[in-house]
């Protein structure tokens, strides 16, 4: 009900009608479309991979050393490939995580319309864009060249590969966080370091931990990076600083061009082992935002 020269007016807030009604339904149904193109091919790819991996996978598969590529028949294991995958994913992410959020409380807090503010952003925008085999080829042509081949050098491809979507993330996520809070934050005296570590960072927490876990697992599954710094071994190389190493990335692709029968095997299984760390990591990522979702209300 609204007032209008004084006399009371009904407001209608029904559906709309003609052609207001007619555009909105096509594009409710062009969206539901472009859902169900996409998730089709989606699900060729994991109903595939399940039902050609699922009966290869066991504990003895997942902690069994790999065959040689001479061994036609054996299947063999991935251990070493799923310690590898770890090791180099988790010191891209000690590397990135930090850095990229660090860098994301400058864009927000500090930075403003400065131009070193501008050319963060620009180039952490033009990071996410960047294929990741280029990224790769960029770790081999500083660092294996002068250095070898090294599970540190895999490390550093991932960890560039992950900082824009870190940094990304978090921007997002603190730019969210009310004003209001700040203000109340400084009326009470506090500094802007004091504020945005005791007042954005914990308003924002879950989307960042959110944003993180995805690089994780984007980073995990990558696989052109790795194939030009840390190659393709079949044993654990504990030291991620010297020698080539190994990962479920690199495994899928050489067991998958190889004609024998072991291989291939192998290597349906150790993608199925890889989309199951990624769906984890997702799981996880869900429940920890619902968390803080919940502790914030």
């Amino acid at each position: 009900m609204a007032v209008i020269a004084g006399q009371p007016q009904q407001v209608d807030l029904r559906e709309p009608k003609g052609w207001r009604r007619t555009s909105n339904r096509i594009v409710t149904w062009l969206m539901v479309t472009a859902f169900v193109v996409v998730l089709v091919p989606l699900g060729f790819v994991l109903v595939t991979t399940i039902a050609k991996g699922i009966s290869i996978i066991s504990w003895s598969f997942l902690t069994s050393d790999i065959p040689p590529n001479v061994a036609p028949a054996n299947v063999g294991g991935i251990g070493p490939a799923i310690v590898g995958t770890i090791e180099i994913t988790a010191v891209a992410t000690v590397m990135a995580v930090p850095l990229g959020v660090l860098g994301a409380i400058y864009l927000n807090e500090y930075g403003g319309r400065n131009w070193l503010a501008a050319l963060i952003g620009f180039f952490s925008d033009v990071m996410t864009g960047v294929p990741s085999i280029i990224m790769g080829l960029f770790i081999f042509s500083i660092w294996v060249l002068h250095f070898g081949f090294s599970g540190f050098a895999g490390a550093l491809a991932l960890g560039c590969l992950m900082l824009p979507i870190v940094i990304r993330s978090t921007y997002e996520m603190l730019r969210l966080v009310p004003d209001s809070l700040r203000e109340a934050s400084y009326a009470l005296g506090a500094t802007k370091a004091r504020v945005t570590v005791t007042v954005g960072l914990p308003a924002a927490i879950s989307g960042i931990v959110s944003g993180a876990l995805l690089a994780i697992a984007r980073a995990a599954g990558e696989t052109a990076p790795l194939l030009f710094t840390i190659l393709t071994v079949e044993s654990i190389n504990k030291n991620l600083f010297s020698g080539p190493n190994t990962a479920l990335a690199t495994q899928i692709f050489a067991n998958a061009t190889q004609p024998y029968t072991g291989a291939e095997a192998r290597a349906w299984g150790s993608a199925l082992t890889l989309i199951a760390i990624a769906f984890i990591l997702m799981i996880v990522a869900r429940l920890i935002t619902a968390r803080f979702a919940r502790y914030d209300r």
